[in-house]
């Protein structure tokens, strides 16, 4: 019999399940699956995840903070989109961030830094192999903020992942490509090479040209008119 003392209490209970629909909700947003603008409708995402309306409703206030979800009045919850002027300035934030932060990086770095990424690159590879996509995105953010810690100054980096996170409906989706995976692994095993030499020009050149894949392939999007009302079709097809 469980001790009284580590039994699941039911707001221990309900908090579980409200992490799980955050997480679920938050995958089908970062990786694709729903587009920008697709409306996101209480009952279809109740039916879905087996939660309350309670439940999703603070999945959705969760994901409003998290600037993956926009509610707005007398229109509902909508998945966050960004205009192209929108992602080019944020963008440029982002950028300048990288680059100041990987040019603040004492090299040659010191080899415990470096086994740690290399580490970090293992989980990653063996993530990609098992077609773990949340793996995948939380090797490959860990990667970076391991890496830009290494500057020094934890209110640069502290901002710095405020706009990975502002970035990550518009970059999380080009790592469920295979490509941009490809692409991906390539570079951070270059960043690791660069990291033994003493070249923190080419370093922040590498960090900032490893940002551009992402914003190309949001920028294609928001350009073509990503087809919000096919998710809500592909979503109907699922749920039936």
């Amino acid at each position: 019999m469980t001790p009284l003392s580590v039994r699941s209490s039911p707001s221990t209970l309900r908090d579980l399940a409200l992490r799980e629909v955050v997480r679920r909700i938050e995958e089908d947003i970062i990786f694709g699956r729903l587009a920008p603008g697709a409306r996101l409708v209480e009952d279809r995402l109740m039916a879905r995840h087996g939660a309350s309306r309670h439940c999703v409703r603070q999945a959705l206030a969760q994901l409003e903070q998290a600037g993956l979800v926009r509610r707005e009045k007398n229109v509902g919850a909508t998945v966050r989109s960004y205009a192209a002027d929108e992602v080019v300035k944020i963008y440029e934030v982002r950028e300048l961030l990288t680059r100041q932060a990987a040019l603040m990086i004492p090299l040659p770095a010191p080899a415990g830094l470096i086994d740690r990424l290399v580490a970090i690159q293992a989980r990653y590879r063996a993530a990609i192999d098992a077609g773990d996509l949340r793996g995948v995105h939380e090797a490959n953010d860990g990667f970076h903020l391991v890496l830009f810690s290494a500057c020094g100054n934890p209110y640069l980096v502290r901002t710095l992942q405020d706009y990975m996170n502002l970035t990550l409906p518009m970059r999380a989706k080009n790592l469920a490509d295979g490509t941009g995976r490809d692409v991906s692994v390539r570079q951070h095993d270059m960043m690791i090479e660069l990291l033994s030499g003493r070249d923190s020009w080419a370093l922040a050149q590498l960090c900032v040209a490893h940002l551009q894949a992402s914003k190309s392939d949001y920028l294609a999007r928001v350009a073509a008119g990503t087809p919000a009302a096919l998710a809500m079709v592909t979503e109907d097809r699922r749920d039936r």
